[in-house]
């Protein structure tokens, strides 16, 4: 039970943004600025005169290593005779980023994002940042334990149907994309040519990594050529890590 005068000591806006935690996750935060911070896009980064920048980035990259062990933690408990490619395989179905930004506007923790009116279309991730971010402030304000008890009571547990999740399949061009997302590189599909094969039109699509082509397929469907080609791509790039 929070006190009134814990409640005093907040201006409104933290009031409401205490509230609003308090509904989504189940808990009153101990240090509300981690939290704004963590939804504060980098569209609105205020920078100080030291030269330091303000944004939810640097929370976003320690989120993101927060939530990946803790998915790998329950997804190990959870699947004790499971190979190593399938928890890798759920865990990226989980984390990824389409997930998590489907995730944050479920919760409504999008509306709650701080940027820059005027760049409307600034980041299709942006959501799903915030939610790491979020999740790094969480263990920077209360520590692993705690933030491993919400990720997995509040989150995995509500918003995730374990046996669903096993049954979706992840396509090899999610994978590009979510690395590309990752990665923060500029990734590409493009249809490069077309041809009549035995009256039937076939698609040529390369997979463009920075201006660089790393892969290329055909199939008698853009889709497919797509997903044969992200394939290829995300062959080579298994190769080098």
């Amino acid at each position: 039970m929070i006190s009134k005068g814990f409640l005093k000591s907040f201006v409104s806006s933290e009031k409401q943004l205490l509230g609003s935690i308090r509904n989504i996750f189940g808990f009153y935060p101990d240090n509300i600025h981690l939290y704004k911070l963590a939804l504060r896009h980098k569209s609105a980064t205020l920078t100080k005169i030291n030269g330091l920048k303000l944004n939810n980035e640097r929370l976003e990259y320690l989120g993101d290593a927060i939530l990946s062990a803790v998915v790998a933690d329950y997804l190990f408990r959870r699947f004790p005779y499971k190979n190593e490619g399938f928890l890798t395989e759920m865990r990226s179905k989980i984390v990824s980023r389409n997930s998590l930004n489907k995730l944050s506007k479920k919760l409504g923790l999008q509306q709650l994002i701080l940027s820059d009116a005027s760049r409307p279309n600034h980041s299709k991730s942006a959501a799903g940042d915030a939610f790491e971010a979020f999740v790094g402030a969480l263990y920077l304000d209360k520590g692993y334990r705690f933030a491993r008890k919400v990720i997995i009571n509040r989150i995995i547990n509500i918003q995730f149907d374990m046996e669903q999740l096993v049954e979706t399949e992840l396509s090899y061009k999610s994978r590009m994309i979510e690395w590309a997302q990752k990665e923060k590189v500029d990734l590409q599909f493009t249809v490069v040519d077309e041809a009549i094969e035995k009256k039937k039109k076939q698609y040529f699509v390369a997979v463009v990594v920075n201006g660089e082509t790393i892969a290329q397929s055909q199939d008698y469907s853009i889709k497919g050529a797509e997903n044969i080609a992200a394939e290829k791509a995300w062959q080579k790039l298994s190769e080098k890590t």
